[in-house]
């Protein structure tokens, strides 16, 4: 009876303590947006590289990176997760000001954040301009945002999937930041695969994320462990018979970034020339490890990928 009453009490209270919760977010990237965002990615850099050894996803990192490099001993472990907290810091306050980062553009000289190399320029503009479709699949590395900040920049028709906050008020304030930055966001849901191919089948771009572990996905080998990917990026290939690229942006010193597209990533196909979902996906959950070997304290070990 106890029981019952405490979780009437619980639901009756949800939505004002979701209100709360959304109107503190809301006043945070507020606050985050009037400080100098250099200063305050420092500021929220150094305090997670401070609390987040104490926090029980600081376990989870180093149980990760432990079975992914073996060879690593514990204290280079150790300096690996410090690094990870500091980006997730960085992070958390360079998305109150996703809007306001400057992609070097060679007909307008002047501040930048984002660079890129020429090779990664002619790809791009090549993605741009051809008329055709693709897609594009990026990871939680660096400051992921900011692949679709790029794209926009450069005016690449983008659908940009993304998961939608739990929080209404959250939602809003995140859809109000990236709105007119990030090109087109779509949000997942069950209608989600048939927007992304309509948008294919119109000669448009579809980007996602494709690092995460998904429940109802598909068998693929990560660091030399099996996990479950996504195959939607895989499917839609299946199709819409178009070119699949990578994306990824590197944090650089002085507040800078990197970015870069790869070249076209041949999928698997079977014995009838169709593309081969799992083994596509495999090719693509290889792409990624080897960007996250590159640079490991970016890329975000403290979520279960592994279960």
């Amino acid at each position: 009876m106890a029981d019952r009453s405490a979780q009437r009490l619980s639901m009756r209270l949800r939505p004002a303590i979701n209100a709360a919760a959304g109107f503190l977010t809301v006043g945070a990237l507020k606050t985050i947006r009037l400080i100098n965002r250099n200063v305050m990615a420092d500021f929220t850099g150094a305090l997670l590289r401070r609390v987040g050894p104490w926090l029980p996803e600081h376990r989870v990192g180093r149980a990760n990176l432990t079975a992914a490099f073996p060879d690593k001993s514990p204290e280079e472990i150790e300096a690996i997760l410090r690094g990870v907290w500091d980006n997730l810091g960085r992070v958390a306050a360079e998305f109150a000001h996703i809007d306001r980062f400057k992609t070097y553009d060679p007909a307008r000289p002047g501040p930048f954040d984002i660079e890129y190399d020429q090779a990664t320029f002619d790809r791009f503009h090549r993605l741009r301009l051809d008329g055709k479709p693709a897609l594009i699949f990026t990871a939680h590395l660096a400051n992921w945002e900011l692949t679709g900040r790029v794209a926009h920049d450069y005016k690449l028709d983008t659908a940009i999937v993304y998961r939608r906050p739990n929080l209404g008020a959250v939602a809003d304030a995140v859809i109000k930041i990236r709105a007119g930055s990030m090109g087109n966001l779509v949000a997942t849901g069950l209608d989600t695969p048939f927007k992304l191919k309509r948008t294919l089948e119109a000669g448009g771009h579809v980007a996602m994320l494709v690092d995460q572990y998904n429940v109802q996905g598909i068998e693929v080998n990560f660091f030399g462990r099996k996990t479950k990917a996504n195959p939607l990026l895989a499917r839609l290939a299946r199709h819409v018979d178009c070119p699949i690229h990578g994306a990824r942006v590197i944090r650089l010193p002085n507040h800078r970034f990197r970015a870069e597209l790869t070249d076209a990533i041949a999928p698997v196909r079977d014995a009838d020339g169709q593309i081969d979902v799992q083994k596509t996906m495999q090719v693509i959950t290889d792409v990624v490890e080897g960007w996250v070997r590159e640079y490991p304290e970016q890329w975000l070990w403290v979520h279960r990928r592994w279960r």
